[in-house]
């Protein structure tokens, strides 16, 4: 689970819901890829109304355009209590880009993730 903070001038909600959905597979329960469980689910964590509102906006949108082939199931629910992970998952790719998951599973979605999103990234430097 990861929290973001952002500035909204630079970059919108809306905009990183597009990534979110952008960059996973909000279709599958409790699985992302090889990988199976609970932790792996598609989950929205808001911070109030507004991002509940525009999160499920998105979802009904997406689900409208048919932009997949099976049926959203992405979780939204009000964010009660973060906490942060512990020290060794901190940074954890960065500090690990070799290691074979890594390399086999989250090296091809960021380079998806840039080649989606090159506009985005430049805009932000």
């Amino acid at each position: 689970m990861v929290q973001i903070r952002f500035d909204s001038s630079r970059i919108s909600y809306e905009e990183l819901l597009a990534v979110f959905f952008g960059t996973h597979d909000p279709t599958t329960m409790d699985r992302q890829g090889a990988d199976v469980g609970s932790q792996y689910r598609s989950l929205i964590l808001c911070h109030d109304e507004s991002q509940r509102a525009g999160a499920e906006k998105m979802v009904m949108e997406l689900e409208k355009e048919k932009v997949f082939d099976e049926r959203i199931v992405t979780e939204i629910s009000n964010l009660d209590e973060f906490y942060p992970a512990e020290s060794y998952h901190q940074d954890y790719f960065a500090r690990n880009t070799d290691q074979p998951y890594c390399a086999a599973v989250i090296t091809p979605k960021l380079i998806k993730f840039r080649k989606e999103f090159a506009e985005k990234l430049a805009r932000n430097r």
